[in-house]
Order: structure tokens, then C-alpha cells, then sequence
């Protein structure tokens, strides 16, 4: 259980070989492909070139290309089970198989050609639509649309605004010249559309004693034959467009069968990407290439029998000291541990060379959870949440490692709520007293709980987190002498320990104890020596004083902290117990149940969240600070990596 040691891998290979060795390493999965570490100044490097990226470019279309079928298809098949559906599994062959991705992309294109001549038609027919808008109003005339004029009579199409009266406009018309006569059409909210005719020698005054009014001229060019004859032409087409839009949607409805299939190549997809940007981080040259990167030390056999089938050099190293900071980091736990990944990676993975946290904090995360929580019924539910995501989903790394926590703090919730008499807060007893008034069953079994011995779990907390503050300046200090800072680790660490044995002393002695006072200056000098060991001068002065008092006060608050375990043991009872109580209030069984599962399952809700971020914020802010040094890079190796499939492990280099 501890940060997994890593080689630094040099490879020098022959150019053919490159992309079926990366499909090897891929497979393998082992190996992290990283930049090399280039001397700019060192002419052979200049001489080194970066691979062509056109596969890769070629990869992320193809995938441009699944991704936007596969979101076509979503509009038209809809996945049934959703998260509790299982992912198919498949083996490693049958996701790399090349006549399927073929048949996939052909597959995704024509899914991607309906979909863009279903989007053509949609313009198509809303352009037809509009223009039938357009006749609307003028069906109720029977004249060609394309009339102006024969010289002798004008034909002029327009509109007046919808507030001028018809008879307001023949009026105005009327009163210009008696050759002409002006035909109402339709209108719609806005508009009144008119026909006017009248002698080519009178137009213009016509036009001018309408124009007063707001008539102004229609443009209808374009159009030939009368409205209603354009009308049922456009009404022709567009029911022609609709029956190839609805083929079209039947086409992408009978392809939507073709989902899975389309799922696979997307994660063959995604491993091709994954491939052309590790042989893009290499460098090459002639006929030959240069990769470099990083493996765990336990895995250096099998990828040494993988390079045994190739024509290639390669070199395996520790790094330095220097280079801890570039190194990728693994965490290596066990069952028991290894769920705190999810608590690590949410803060920040430790550097190389570093403490793994996760065995130190496993015991504290889940006991403190335990505790916040503290209820039997919550730790139940707890419990067959993580067995049911563990034994029905096949969850992966991210997903498994939520629901051992799950689990485990399950466990330690349904523990400590034995201890306290906690299910669903006083659940039972208050459906004993509906169901007999009389009943002698007040409450469960209960070693303290948290409304009567609120102290003394208070007391409890306060000394659990000392513990764990003390257990983190102990790693401190083991720490410090393993990297060669022994006095750093003395004079930091070692004072404290006997300033805390000296008020142990006076507290559990009652001051009856004689040498309390010798080993509490005995710490104090320790302390001072230790804070003015990097200062000059007057500095000494007030690097002693500020040791002191950050010291003491960081000290007080750091284990005040800790009073968060009692708060939430107490908020969280008495919050279950208050809706007991109201759903006791009905006096009927069904109201009792119902108002106290809906307001237990809240309280479940809110519990479950908080009690993980105060439990978070413990370990960060309190246990963390006296050893963690945070900053690692995560280890990312060349893999198959996949969304929709699950890939059969076929680890042809097993030892």
C-alpha cells in the first residue's frame, strides 16, 4: 500500500514497427507514452522531427463523425435501462476488428447524409410554406398573378394598412378619377391587400391619392397564374417533400438498430485517437523513432517479453530526484483502501517519492463517517447501495471505488448506530406507541446516545481527532528521517510530543505529579530552539513568539475542529427524531410510516452529502497539512479505454 515505483523508459524502434508496436503497448496497457526530455542545445536532437499528424487528424473526423450519428440516433431509439444497464463485453479482437469499423463509418455516414437531407427538405419546406403565407392573402382573386398592364389599362397589386376603412380608400380613388375601380383580397393583423385598375392615363394620380392613405405597390413577380392555382401547385410539392422527409425518418428510424454497432466503433475511435497522440509525443528520424515514457517497476517484465518481438532498443531507469515532480504517480492499495482514491484525487494526488495517504486515512474517514451518520437504518441502506452497484453494474475504477466507500462507511454508520440505538432516528419505538399506547418499548439498546451523553461524545471527538493530528505529525516525522532531515524532524515534530506528555501529565496527575514541570520545559525548549534555528538576530525573538502562539492556536482549532463529529451525530438524530414525531402526531400507522420515510429519506439525502464533505474537509485541512505534499501528476497509460464496451482482460504478458 503505497506509491507504485516507476521506471523511466527509453525506446528506439524502426519506423514500420511503430504503429503495431503502439497497438501492442495499447493492448498491454501498462506503459505511459510522455514528451522527451529535449537537450536544445545537443545537434542531434535538432535533427529529430515530430510524426505526421494527418492519422490523427483523420481519427478525431472519423470520430466527429460516430459522435454526430450517434446523436442523430438519439432522437429516434431510446436506450432502454439506462445506468443500470449493463455495458456489453467484448473482446479486445472484436473492438479492433477493421471490416466492422469499416461498416461502421459507412453506416455513420449515411446516417449523417439523411440526416442532412432531412434537414434540406426542412428548409425546403418551410420556404414553400412561406411563400404559400404570401398568396394567402390574394386566393380570393381569380387573376393572374403576372398582370401589369396592356398600355390602355393598369393592373397594380397592393396593400393599405389594416386601420384604413375599404370605403375611406374608394373615396380617395374616386375622387382622383372615375376610370378606376379598386377590388379588396384578403388581409391578415396588419395589412389590406387590393387589387386596383384603372386607365394608364390616370395611374399616376391614382396611385398618389392612395399613397395619402398608406397604399403602396405589391411586388408579385415570379409568379404566373392566379393564387389559387399557385396555391395547390405549392400544396403538391409539399406533400411530396413530407412523404421523402417521412422515408428519410424511417431510414434513420430502421438504422437506429445499428446503435451498438455504431457505440463500438466510436471506442475503436477513441483508442485510435489515443494511439496517434502517443506517436505524436515521440520524435523520429530516417527510418526510425523515438519514444519515451513511464512504467511501474512491477510491470517492467511483462513489457520486457512484449519488446522481445521487436526489432528495438530500449532502456528502463529510475528517475532522480529532480525528476519526482514530472513523474507520474500510482496508488497501489488494498480492498480495504483503495476507495480512498476517490477522496485523494478529489484533493490532490501526492507527489512522487512521497506518503501515500490513503491507509492512514482509510481508518479515521470511515469511523468519522460512521459517527456523523451513526444510524443503523442509514448504514443499511448504505450497505446494500454499494453491494448492489458492486455485484449489478460492473462498475469501473471511478464508479468502484464510490461504492466500496459506500460500502464501508455503510458498515461503520450501521455499527455506530448500534451503538447509539439509532434506526431511522427513534423509527420504532414511536410505531410501537401508535400501534400500543401502553408499550414498555421506549427506545433500542443503546451504549450512549447522542441527546442524553451529548458530552461525552463531544470529549470523544476532540481526543479522536488529537489522535489523528498526532498520528499525522508521527508520519512527519518518520518522513523527515527517511529523506535525510533528521533534526528538521526532532526539532518540529519531537517538541509537541513532549509538550503533550507534560500536560497529560498535569491533567491525569492533578498537578500531584512532580516532574510534569521539567518535561514541560523540556518541550518549550525544544520548540524555541526549533523555531529560531533559521533566524538571525531579533528575528529569533519573533520566530519563537510566532511558533508559540500559531502553534498553540493552530493546535486548539485544529482538534475544535473535530466537535463536527457530535454536531452532526446530534443534528442528524434529532432531525429523524422531529419527523417521527410528526408523522406520531396522526396517530395512523400509513400517515406515520409515509411522513417518516419522507422526511428520513431527506435527512438521508442531506446526511449522506454533508457528512462526506466534513468528513473531506477533516482530512484535507486538518490531517493532511502536518505531512501531505500534495502536487503529483496522475499516471495515465496507453490503454484501451472505452465508454460504451467493456473489453475482455487478455493480458498476453502475464507473469
Amino acid at each position: 500500500m503505497a506509491i507504485v515505483r516507476m521506471k523511466r523508459l527509453g525506446l528506439l524502434g524502426l519506423r514500420p514497427d511503430r504503429d503495431r508496436l503502439l497497438n501492442a503497448l495499447q493492448r498491454l496497457g501498462c506503459a505511459q507514452v510522455a514528451e522527451p526530455d529535449v537537450d536544445p542545445e545537443d545537434e542531434l536532437w535538432a535533427t529529430l522531427t515530430k510524426p505526421d499528424g494527418q492519422a490523427l487528424d483523420r481519427a478525431r473526423q472519423e470520430d466527429d463523425l460516430l459522435r454526430r450519428a450517434l446523436d442523430v440516433l438519439k432522437r429516434y431509439d431510446r436506450p432502454h435501462g439506462g445506468a443500470l444497464t449493463l455495458r456489453p463485453a467484448i473482446s479486445a479482437d472484436q473492438l479492433f476488428d477493421p471490416r466492422a469499423y469499416a461498416d461502421g463509418l459507412a453506416c455513420a455516414q449515411r446516417i449523417v447524409e439523411q440526416e442532412r437531407e432531412l434537414a434540406a427538405l426542412g428548409a425546403e419546406q418551410g420556404k414553400l410554406r412561406a411563400q404559400r403565407m404570401a398568396l394567402k392573402p390574394w386566393l380570393p382573386l381569380g387573376v393572374p398573378l403576372e398582370l401589369e398592364g396592356d398600355g390602355v389599362v393598369s393592373w397594380i397589386f397592393g396593400t393599405a394598412p389594416a386601420g384604413v376603412a375599404p370605403a375611406e380608400l374608394e373615396g380617395a380613388l374616386t375622387a382622383a378619377s372615375e376610370l378606376s375601380c379598386l377590388f379588396p383580397a384578403g388581409s391578415d393583423r396588419d395589412l389590406r391587400y387590393y387589387l386596383l385598375l384603372c386607365h394608364a392615363s390616370v395611374e399616376g394620380s391614382c396611385l398618389e391619392a392612395l399613397g395619402a392613405l398608406g397604399f403602396s405597390r405589391a411586388s408579385l413577380r415570379g409568379w404566373t397564374g392566379s393564387a389559387a392555382d399557385n396555391d395547390r401547385a405549392l400544396a403538391d410539392q409539399l406533400a411530396g417533400l413530407e412523404e421523402q422527409a417521412r422515408q428519410a425518418r424511417q431510414t434513420l428510424v430502421e438504422l437506429a438498430a445499428q446503435r451498438p454497432a455504431l457505440q463500438r466503433c466510436a471506442d475503436r475511435c477513441a483508442q485510435e485517437i489515443a494511439r496517434e497522440q502517443a506517436k505524436a509525443q515521440g520524435l523520429e528520424l530516417a527510418d526510425v523513432f523515438l519514444l519515451e515514457g513511464w512504467v511501474p517497476a512491477r510491470d517492467v517484465p511483462r513489457l520486457e517479453r512484449l519488446l522481445e518481438g521487436y526489432d528495438c532498443a530500449y532502456a528502463l531507469a529510475d528517475p532522480l530526484p529532480e525528476q519526482y515532480p514530472k513523474v507520474p504517480v500510482r496508488l497501489r492499495n488494498g480492498p480495504l483502501t483503495r476507495c480512498m482514491n476517490m477522496v485523494t484525487n478529489m484533493y490532490a494526488l501526492p507527489v512522487y517519492g512521497s506518503v501515500d495517504p490513503n491507509p492512514l486515512m482509510a481508518p479515521f474517514f470511515i469511523l468519522f463517517y460512521g459517527m456523523m451518520m451513526a444510524d443503523m437504518g442509514y448504514g443499511l441502506l448504505m450497505i446494500l447501495g454499494g453491494i448492489f452497484i458492486l455485484a449489478r453494474l460492473r462498475p469501473r475504477e471511478g464508479l468502484r471505488n464510490f461504492a466500496e466507500l459506500l460500502l464501508l462507511c455503510g458498515v461503520s454508520t450501521f455499527a455506530v448506530g448500534a451503538l447509539t440505538g439509532g434506526f431511522f432516528g427513534d423509527f420504532l419505538p414511536q410505531l410501537a406507541a401508535i400501534l400500543d399506547p401502553d408499550t414498555s418499548f421506549t427506545a433500542l439498546p443503546a451504549l450512549f446516545t447522542p441527546l442524553e451523553d451529548t458530552m461525552a461524545i463531544l470529549v470523544g471527538s476532540l481526543v479522536l481527532g488529537f489522535v489523528q493530528i498526532i498520528t499525522g505529525q508521527a508520519v512527519s516525522f518518520v518522513k523527515k528521517f527517511r529523506d535525510g532531515r533528521g533534526w528538521d524532524a526532532i526539532l518540529d515534530e519531537l517538541p509537541w510530543w513532549v509538550i503533550y506528555l507534560g500536560v497529560a501529565l498535569l491533567i491525569l496527575g492533578r498537578g500531584n505529579v512532580a516532574g510534569y514541570p521539567v518535561v514541560l520545559l523540556a518541550g518549550i525548549v525544544l520548540m524555541v530552539i526549533g523555531a529560531s534555528r533559521s533566524a538571525k538576530g531579533f528575528g529569533k525573538v519573533g520566530a519563537v513568539i510566532g511558533a508559540v502562539y500559531n502553534g498553540v492556536t493552530g493546535i486548539f482549532g485544529d482538534v475544535l475542529s473535530y466537535s463536527r463529529l457530535m454536531a452532526l451525530m446530534l443534528s442528524g438524530s434529532i432531525i429523524a427524531s422531529v419527523f417521527n414525531t410528526l408523522g406520531g402526531v396522526t396517530g395512523n400507522v400509513v400517515a406515520f410510516v409515509i411522513i417518516a420515510m419522507l422526511g428520513n429519506a431527506l435527512n438521508f439525502a442531506l446526511n449522506l452529502l454533508g457528512c462526506y464533505v466534513h468528513d473531506l474537509r477533516l482530512q484535507c485541512l486538518e490531517f493532511f497539512k502536518t505531512f501531505y505534499q500534495d502536487g503529483g501528476v496522475p499516471f495515465r497509460p496507453l490503454r484501451i479505454d472505452t465508454k460504451y464496451v467493456d473489453v475482455e482482460e487478455e493480458d498476453r504478458y502475464a507473469g
